[in-house]
């Protein structure tokens, strides 16, 4: 294994270590090798319970939310309404990330986390949620997010130092997409046993549970940095750190495109199911299903990834709008699952490709800023693409649908991948 890149020297966060190639494929023993890691090995197992249990509570709200207001437009309120914090404030949240301790923030925001989730399976199990309730709750859940998105990415590092960061988070994405394969069908099922009030109550303990491994964790084992100091002009200064490493830049950009069009496939799995296939909730789970199950695949396979190139990136954001393409005119459905699972392999080899090199390429003194940014594409991306894309799946048909949110960020990776060479970033 590679050693962990030295830091940039002190009052100097402009400066950046070089990015730790692996020259050579890691041996397959070594695939969850950061799981070696006692603190990251309990952090691991808290995550998985932890999104498991968030996929459980986010199924069962948009299902009541549906419910009480009998209006799909009320769940697109919903979804905006957390997504949007992290649009307008995620900047402030590197800023943040970058002068407290992390473990101390995720401590706080997944207390704020399991309070909400506690608070909605009071009102939802005595009969007394509303509307406005779920709204309140789902932007508090946003403004947490804002501090508690940065604050986990850059955590990462503390758990596991430079050496194992890039299998760590592949590994983290792994743990996220098998938890979007277990949650909504536990959600589905506690919700017509019992009502979805326990999996909000599920939930809260979830999170409580993630607060106390975070308490629990050996701080003498943690690679933790000296937080920044507070100064003027933070936020400017991890914009210009971004836009002056090509490796940082084009990753964001091309996450940027992938946010905004590719990543709002629930919106066309539930058109394809109900216009194309007609197959109803039973072919959306199907759908959804192939795709999760391609990008576990896709986060698995993201561990066995040799040297790390934004080519390769460039590579997976190709293939994940390729594969979607190919299959919008796909007129049978079991075909069409085949090509959304290669397709979600290609998602996570993307997804994971581009964090990995934003985190390896950002010097630890303002990675916190530079990842708050990033994110902010990466999410904030998703509540502009949601609504635009499921305009073009209703006035333009899903199948055109599809081909714009694959085809653009395709032509996208093509124009980044041609502009460089001009330029001749070949060590990107």
């Amino acid at each position: 294994m590679a050693p962990p890149p030295p830091s940039a020297p002190a009052g100097d966060p402009t400066l950046t270590a070089p990015i730790p190639v692996i020259a050579q494929r890691p041996a397959w023993r070594d695939t969850f090798i950061s799981l070696r890691i006692p603190n990251f090995r309990r952090f691991a197992v808290s995550h998985l319970i932890a999104v498991v249990a968030m996929w459980m509570q986010r199924i069962a709200q948009d299902w009541m939310v549906l419910e009480l207001s009998g209006s799909v437009t009320a769940v697109g309120v919903t979804v905006a309404l957390q997504f949007a914090p992290m649009l307008l404030l995620g900047p402030w949240g590197g800023v943040v990330t970058d002068r407290y301790s992390k473990r101390t923030l995720l401590i706080i925001t997944q207390s704020v986390a399991g309070a909400m989730a506690a608070s909605m399976a009071v009102l939802v199990l005595t009969g007394l949620v509303q509307v406005w309730h779920v709204y309140v709750i789902a932007f508090v859940l946003g403004l947490a997010t804002v501090v508690d998105a940065p604050a986990r990415q850059v955590f990462v590092n503390d758990l596991v130092g430079g050496t194992y960061l890039r299998n760590a988070i592949s590994l983290n994405s792994s743990i996220f997409q098998f938890g979007a394969m277990v949650g909504p069908a536990v959600s589905g099922a506690l919700i017509v046993a019992v009502g979805g009030g326990w999996a909000f109550a599920m939930n809260a303990v979830a999170c409580s549970y993630t607060v106390l491994t975070l308490c629990r964790l050996r701080t003498d084992q943690l690679n933790s940095v000296a937080p920044a100091p507070r100064a003027r002009g933070q936020l400017r200064e991890g914009a210009r750190y971004l836009i002056r490493k090509p490796t940082i830049l084009w990753s964001t950009v091309s996450a940027g495109f992938v946010a905004v069009f590719a990543l709002s496939t629930p919106v066309l799995m539930a058109a394809y199911a109900d216009d194309v296939f007609e197959s109803g909730p039973g072919g959306y789970g199907l759908l959804n299903t192939s795709l999760a199950a391609g990008s576990l695949v896709g986060a698995l396979a993201s561990t066995r990834r040799g040297a790390l190139r934004l080519r390769g990136v460039l590579g997976g954001m190709s293939a994940f709008g390729g594969f979607m393409v190919i299959a919008a005119y796909v007129p049978d459905q079991f075909l069409f699952s085949v090509l959304m699972f290669c397709a979600g392999i290609g998602s996570l080899w993307f997804i994971t490709g581009a964090n990995q090199l934003v985190q390896v390429s950002t010097n630890l003194a303002i990675r916190g800023r530079v990842m708050s940014l990033y994110m902010m594409v990466l999410i904030g991306g998703q509540a502009l693409g949601g609504p635009m894309i499921g305009w073009f799946a209703e006035y333009l048909g899903a199948q055109l649908a599809m081909v714009i949110a694959g085809g653009v960020p395709v032509l996208a990776a093509g124009a980044i991948a041609l502009l460089l060479a001009r330029r001749g970033k070949k060590s990107v």
